[in-house]
């Protein structure tokens, strides 16, 4: 049993790689969730009446995010796995300083009254994007790899 049960994961997992975005999409789609992190700032910071500029924090990693993947979209493969890999540290890292927030988003939906709702939903939703961004960039990095080393084993 506990086999059948490795062998449905392996071919989960190719199944995810298999439709993981390519280099050039994976550059594109970071300049993406650059500007979806950039909208929610503005989204916070306006919703709040301009009063907590904290709200704009997002902001930073969204243009972090856009520089990186304007920097990838180039045809040196070595630059394109540098900003990548860049880009993907600041979506990991804006999840993990703003992962405590879709905990404290559960307990609202569950009635839980808590301090400061605005900036709540804004972190869990900055949370919720920079995983996403997160997963996908190693869902590529996993398939480039795969290609890279089924290419140096069939030369």
């Amino acid at each position: 049993m506990p086999r059948n049960r490795n062998l449905r994961a392996r071919r989960k997992l190719a199944n995810l790689v298999e439709t993981a975005p390519k280099e050039n999409e994976l550059a594109r789609l970071t300049i993406v969730f650059g500007f979806l992190l950039v909208v929610l700032a503005l989204i916070g910071y306006i919703g709040t009446g301009h009063q907590h500029p904290t709200a704009l924090i997002p902001a930073i990693f969204g243009l972090i995010l856009i520089v990186c993947g304007s920097a990838a979209r180039t045809a040196n493969e070595r630059r394109r796995m540098l900003w990548m890999h860049i880009a993907v540290t600041v979506g990991l890292l804006g999840f993990l300083f703003t992962a405590k927030a879709l905990w404290l988003q559960f307990e609202l939906w569950q009635g839980a009254v808590l301090p400061n709702v605005p900036a709540i939903e804004e972190k869990a939703a900055m949370s919720a994007i920079c995983l996403l961004f997160t997963l996908l960039c190693v869902r590529s990095f996993i398939t480039a790899r795969r290609t890279r080393n089924e290419t140096t084993r069939k030369a």
